[in-house]
């Protein structure tokens, strides 16, 4: 059975995530943390053998340190799911976020959701744009961090791709086993003709709207767009129609 057609729509979790480099400002860090940056920042450059001053270790830290799960934080997660209209037989998709300056609480509350509604990967997936890659190892990464359980969703540490077939990926689904770059999710939109969801900010400017703005609802509000784009796609790779505004609702 093809992955487009292996889960019910109505059990397919839709997810993304914004993070952020874990503290505002590099001279934050402790020195054992300021000499590992160092190195990374390093092989961001692609300068190895480079001795970085401090303030191109301080601006690349503030640029690109939310990608990496060691010096960056989740600060939103959000989530889409989908129902039927009994009245119109059409799909309601519900968006939801979470978002919290403790991370502990936001993943918390996170995993809640997952382990009461989705609890068994074998009926229930998750999807997401190149999910993969990014949003479940840095999720699963930040849980070790904060010494939390996992959700049985989450717990794949060791499991062989075979057994994470729950993990939907639409990077991946596009791929159709091309092995090259990264393809946007934002590109896709385009080239499949729906909204872009990047028309309000973009990931580049998400350190600055939290560690400046403190802005969580901002985030989300953007997360969420990232979201509903996410299900546009897929439910275009499954042909089928794209939900029109009032078949989406956002739950607070």
């Amino acid at each position: 059975m093809s992955l487009f057609d292996a889960f019910d729509l109505q059990n397919i979790l839709f997810l993304d995530i914004e993070t952020v480099p874990a503290v505002a400002d590099f001279d934050e860090l402790g020195e054992e943390m300021q000499e590992l940056w160092g190195l990374k920042a390093r092989q961001i450059l692609r300068q190895p053998d480079a001795e970085l001053e401090y303030d191109e270790m301080a601006a690349t830290f503030h640029d690109r340190a939310g990608i990496f799960a060691e010096f960056g934080k989740i600060v939103c997660i959000s989530v889409g799911f989908m129902t039927m209209q009994p009245d119109t037989g059409k799909p309601l998709l519900r968006l939801k976020s979470f978002t919290n300056h403790m991370e502990a609480s936001l993943l918390e509350d996170f995993s809640e959701l997952l382990n009461k509604h989705f609890g068994n990967p074998a009926k229930f997936a998750l999807c997401g744009h190149n999910i993969r890659e990014f949003d479940v190892p840095y999720i699963c990464r930040r849980i070790m961090v904060n010494q939390l359980p996992f959700p049985r969703m989450l717990d794949i540490a060791g499991l062989k791709p075979w057994e994470t077939k729950h993990l939907l990926d639409t990077m991946e689904m596009w791929k159709f086993g091309d092995i090259k770059k990264y393809t946007s999710l934002r590109l896709l939109a385009a080239v499949f003709g729906f909204p872009s969801p990047k028309d309000d900010i973009d990931g580049s400017e998400v350190a600055g709207v939290y560690w400046v703005d403190r802005d969580l609802d901002r985030i989300a509000a953007y997360c969420e767009k990232d979201v509903l784009a996410t299900v546009q796609l897929f439910l275009k790779m499954k042909r089928l129609p794209l939900l029109e505004p009032e078949q989406v609702v956002i739950v607070r």
